[in-house]
């Protein structure tokens, strides 16, 4: 299989010891492109350096949810600059994280659709994350789109069908990590059975969220192949036509990678 993990956090200090293996095995493993995805804008330098120094390695720009408060002023300037970088595909990931609350829920939401904003500009997709909030981020979701469309995924996607729904409805994409592999996600493989295979991708998260059978340990990006499987499984397909879907599917929302590749 080949496959690319649309996201993963390799500037993590998971990963600082053995960043070089990480890369290759996922390489070995048939990973031939990975997301290293942005936390804090102000950590934008690691993600570049990174980037740069792994051909198969591209990144995001953007403010965490959990980061909302520490960034409560989203600075669109940086956001911009950081963007023109050829290996910048995307913009966040932003979102809205009732679990844990870090920031108070008016600044991630203004942190948010200020990102949204961002990458309507910018006609950069924008990274989603959204945890025990499927109510405020439909609602979110719904409003920003009727002021002008953009593309989305909703990253390690782990709401109700509710959400689901309306994202696929919206126009975004849905993208499953190693929760999907879980015993107890019964209901998260109904909704990835329901999704167009031409709406899904698939992911790590990694450092977090190792799949069966590597849960509880540290996850990476060549573990993406498990999720992939059980993502095959559950559709019934082959795995070679759920890699080859899940592909074409993140190439086709993070389009500056497909250009890079092109030109590559």
């Amino acid at each position: 299989m080949r496959l690319i993990d649309s996201h993963c956090h390799l500037d993590f200090k998971d990963f600082a010891d053995e960043i070089e293996a990480v890369v290759a095995r996922a390489e070995s493993a048939g990973v031939e492109r990975m997301i290293t995805i942005s936390t804090r804008i102000a950590h934008g330098a690691r993600l570049v350096a990174l980037a740069e120094r792994f051909p198969c390695v591209y990144f995001s720009i953007g403010t965490h949810p959990h980061q909302a408060a520490e960034e409560p002023e989203t600075d669109v300037a940086a956001i911009r600059a950081f963007a023109g970088h050829p290996k910048c595909v995307a913009i966040g990931e932003a979102g809205l994280d009732y679990h844990y609350d870090y920031a108070p829920r008016d600044v991630a939401a203004r942190v948010f659709r200020a990102q949204i904003a961002a990458a309507r500009e910018l006609s950069l997709p924008l990274v989603i994350h959204s945890r025990d909030a499927d109510e405020d981020m439909a609602a979110i979701l719904r409003d920003e789109m009727g002021k002008g469309p953009f593309a989305a995924v909703l990253h390690c996607f782990t709401s109700g069908p509710e959400l689901a729904r309306t994202g696929l409805e919206l126009g975004c994409y849905i993208s499953f990590s190693g929760v999907l592999t879980f015993k107890n996600s019964d209901a998260l493989r109904d909704i990835a059975r329901a999704a167009p295979l031409d709406r899904v991708l698939v992911e790590t998260d990694a450092p977090y969220l190792a799949p069966v059978p590597h849960r509880g340990k540290r996850n990476e990006p060549a573990s993406v192949i498990e999720t992939a499987r059980v993502l095959a499984s559950v559709k019934g397909i082959d795995e070679a036509a759920v890699a080859a879907a899940t592909r074409a599917n993140t190439l086709r929302l993070f389009a500056k990678m497909a250009t890079a590749e092109i030109a590559a």
